[in-house]
């Protein structure tokens, strides 16, 4: 989701020859299914995701290394990957001319295309294919035809759950975080680009099913790489990871999702037929874009946001507050408002440094090349799969000091700010401009603005709060118990 548009293809340093000394990739993927089926017994139950990663790099030794990624047998058809999980050797997934990205959004499996009317939406199309400019460029020009709607909107979504918030507080009860989230992420994103409000009655309403429906949607095509869902582990492993959950679950919610949009999104599609992509490819890749995409992205984000100030204390929301107050000068968050708080933006760095709303990143070699970490070269051959953990990569002790540590300031002044480019969460350097001939994500710039317009908002209308935590992983609920009033 981003605005502007150069046309020069981002192509990552990844040489063809090395100085450092060649290595072969060590690890492997065991005996067949059997290797990959106790991997995922690794990465969801006996280790954990971090220590999955952890304990490999210092058993080999290596920030890259082979493993099997979940789903495994039976969903996935090869779960073999290589593994780039420091900031030298990760950059080669985003480098267009040696890798290709089809089919690989979801990783070693992709959800059956009945999730999506039938279409492979933009995510998992390449740029070497046609459909991925035309959609891609789309994408571009919708956001940009609508660039001014998102801040209002927003500012009025999340007004309404704050209301309820503070209402819920005030009755003894305590502000559902992570709920209301479900609500205005979803209603501001529609309102903005479909002009109509999913929540108001009237035909195609979705009331407040919208958001709660998005999330339903996403599950089954997330499932078998997303653990840590409450459920009993038998369960999860046998219902989630070890077959395919139909889309016929969630039609319904798809259905009204799709209906919503094709019927008050008609400024957009229009667009798309004028460009011309099909109208009905257009809705599914629009409810995909708004409903998986952005709404999801923002689902996980925002509540991480909350999470990691309040772990800092209420110094800094403190003082994140008096930044706010003074930037702020007619009660309105601007754009230009937001670019007078660099603490509050480097905050904001730092949560997507810590928990990128989208963790993981997939590319597979179009051709034999050498990747380098820290300390070796390595040979990649062709067709074989890499795969990138993002928060480990930004953990670099190599490029991070105290990489384990939550530092507010870590991104502000001038050696703050070169540390920006070294933020990976959208398929790309945060330094870099998302364009038809990559695949960073075409929202990048809106996704970090209205992360940083979430800290503002909340910061001009509170001084403090004090939030709770239940559960863990997946299934972790926020709740607000106090909200201190400006």
């Amino acid at each position: 989701m981003a605005s502007s548009l150069p046309i020069s293809p981002v192509t990552a340093a990844v040489p063809s020859k090395s100085n450092l000394p060649l290595r072969n990739i060590p690890g492997d993927y065991g005996l067949p299914l059997i290797g990959a089926l106790k991997d995922r017994l690794d990465y969801f139950w006996l280790q954990g995701e971090e220590k999955f990663y952890q304990s490999r790099i210092e058993k080999y030794q290596s920030t890259v290394f082979r493993v099997n990624m979940p789903p495994g047998p039976t969903i996935a058809k090869d779960s073999r990957v290589i593994c780039v999980l420091d900031q030298k050797s990760f950059p080669i997934l985003f480098d267009v001319e040696k890798c290709e990205k089809k089919d690989i959004f979801t990783g070693t499996y992709m959800p059956d295309l009945s999730f999506t009317s039938g279409y492979r939406v933009c995510p998992y199309l390449d740029p070497s294919e046609d459909r991925h400019t035309k959609l891609k460029q789309w994408c571009f020009d919708v956001l940009a035809k609508n660039g001014r709607n998102f801040l209002p909107e927003f500012h009025k979504a999340i007004d309404e759950s704050m209301v309820l918030w503070e209402k819920d507080i005030a009755g003894g009860k305590r502000g559902d975080v992570s709920g209301e989230v479900k609500q205005f992420a979803f209603n501001f994103l529609f309102r903005a680009i479909c002009h109509h409000d999913p929540a108001a009655p009237g035909p195609g309403s979705l009331g407040r099913d919208g958001g709660p429906g998005a999330s339903l949607w996403a599950l089954p095509q997330l499932a078998p790489i997303a653990g840590q869902t409450g459920l009993p582990h038998v369960v999860e492993e046998l219902a989630f990871h070890t077959v395919s959950l139909p889309s016929i679950l969630v039609k319904g919610k798809y259905d009204a999702i799709h209906n919503f949009v094709k019927t008050y999104a008609t400024e957009a599609l229009d667009m798309a037929e004028a460009s011309g992509i099909e109208r009905n490819d257009a809705i599914a890749n629009l409810v995909f874009f708004l409903g998986f995409n952005a709404y999801g992205g923002f689902n996980i984000l925002f509540p991480e946001v909350v999470a990691f100030i309040q772990s800092a204390g209420k110094d800094l929301m403190h003082e994140l507050h008096e930044e706010v107050k003074g930037a702020v000068t007619d009660g309105t968050v601007t754009l230009q408002a937001l670019e007078n708080m660099p603490l509050l933006k480097s905050v904001v760095y730092e949560v997507f440094r810590f928990k990128p709303p989208v963790p993981y990143q997939y590319a597979r070699a179009k051709t034999d090349f050498i990747i380098e970490n820290h300390e070796n070269s390595f040979q990649i051959k062709k067709n074989e799969l890499l795969y990138g953990f993002q928060p480990i990569v930004m953990h670099d002790p190599k490029v991070f000091d105290n990489p384990d540590e939550f530092v507010p300031r870590r991104f502000m002044g001038p050696e703050g700010q070169k540390l920006i480019k070294y933020v990976f969460w959208s398929n790309g350097p945060e330094t870099e401009k998302s364009t038809v001939h990559n695949k960073q994500c075409a929202g990048k710039d809106l996704v970090v603005t209205m992360a940083r317009a979430f800290v503002a908002e909340m910061f001009l209308r509170y001084k403090d709060y004090t939030l709770e935590i239940e559960g863990a992983g997946n299934a972790a609920k926020l709740f607000f118990t106090a909200l201190t009033k400006a």
